[in-house]
């Protein structure tokens, strides 16, 4: 039996989704709004006798055509496509975590357009880089969390790094100790070569992240770790609820906070994992660097399950969305001269 698979090239257009249930609280007051202005000067019996061309079941169809019509064509945008044929493809590569700092010290911009924003940019890079690798990624703070366990699906990973801001975790900090370790349990048990990446200003680190560096090159897990910021340091801007900066950081003091780049704590970590370190500046995000390390690395065999032979199935989303616009504009919103007449006709006599 043929599997098929269906996936959205653009899923990010699904989002015009959202707007529908505005649009139909917006049109339900506006309709609620009208008729009981109305009301105030007729009856219903009256109103119909005055307007007799009004029908309220025409507006109704034609809102429901509308809005069938914005998401049929949002449905278009986003692609939709159909994948059959599951094979297994023989690849070369290692397994790849990366483990990306996410705290608020990471929104710095001593690194334009800030540390965090230019690392998601160098991740981006990477994956296009990567051909048989398989990749996972980890995002701390305060704690560490999943953000995509291991995998070949880069298109998936496009996808989970695009989400990551420092609003998905919980709790502040820089806990790359436990990072380390939830990407060492993460791996498969296999024969795999196995690297971590961390990219992190490793301010206000936990104290173990050095142990379990070792702890994980004991396992045969390489860490390598990117510096990002600058030795200077930089002010951390803070944001109202629109995105727009009002200002900076504070202690308690009221004093501007400075973010600094820890090089030392993550040079000492990249020494325990037996990987390396660099440092990004404006010019570099030093993960250039890192990759040509990790190509080093002896490529093991990897077998993956991939959907091959995607066709796009827009087509049948952007002629529905077409043909329901069409039929909106067909429908008069009034009645028509012999529907109003049959109307009259049917009223009873007084």
């Amino acid at each position: 039996m043929e599997m098929k698979m269906i996936r959205f090239e653009h899923p990010e257009y699904l989002y015009i989704l959202l707007i529908i249930p505005v649009l139909i609280a917006i049109f339900i007051l506006a309709d609620y709004l009208k008729r009981t202005a109305l009301l105030r000067f007729a009856s219903h019996a009256l109103l119909k006798t005055l307007m007799p061309e009004r029908s309220t079941a025409r507006v109704w169809v034609k809102m429901i055509l509308l809005m069938l019509s914005i998401a049929f064509l949002a449905i278009a945008l986003a692609n939709p496509q159909t994948g059959s044929r599951l094979e297994e493809v023989k690849r070369k590569g290692i397994d790849l975590f990366i483990a990306l700092d996410i705290s608020n010290s990471m929104m710095a911009e001593d690194i334009a357009p800030n540390r965090l924003e230019r690392s998601k940019q160098a991740i981006s890079r990477l994956i296009d880089k990567l051909e048989g690798d398989r990749i996972g990624m980890i995002v701390f703070a305060g704690r560490a969390y999943m953000q995509l366990p291991i995998t070949t699906d880069y298109y998936a990973a496009r996808l989970f790094l695009s989400t990551i801001n420092p609003n998905i975790v919980p709790a502040q900090g820089t806990a790359i100790g436990e990072a380390i370790e939830l990407a060492t349990n993460s791996f498969d048990q296999n024969n795999h070569n196995k690297a971590i990446i961390i990219i992190s200003d490793g301010e206000d680190h936990e104290e173990n992240a050095v142990e379990l560096a070792k702890k994980a090159a004991d396992a045969g897990i390489m860490i390598f770790t990117i510096g990002m910021g600058l030795p200077d340091g930089a002010p951390i801007p803070v944001y109202n609820s629109y995105g727009k900066s009002i200002g900076f950081r504070k202690d308690r003091s009221g004093n501007t906070v400075i973010t600094k780049l820890n090089e030392n704590m993550l040079q000492q970590i990249a020494l325990a994992g037996n990987g390396s370190y660099t440092r990004a500046n404006n010019a570099r995000s030093g993960l250039e660097y890192i990759f040509g390390e990790i190509n080093k690395i002896e490529k093991s065999e990897i077998e993956a399950r991939v959907f091959t032979d995607y066709e796009n199935r827009f087509q049948i989303f952007i002629g529905l969305a077409i043909l329901f616009l069409v039929l909106e504009i067909l429908i008069a919103s009034r009645k028509s001269k012999w529907e109003t007449k049959l109307d009259l006709f049917n009223q009873p006599k007084i």
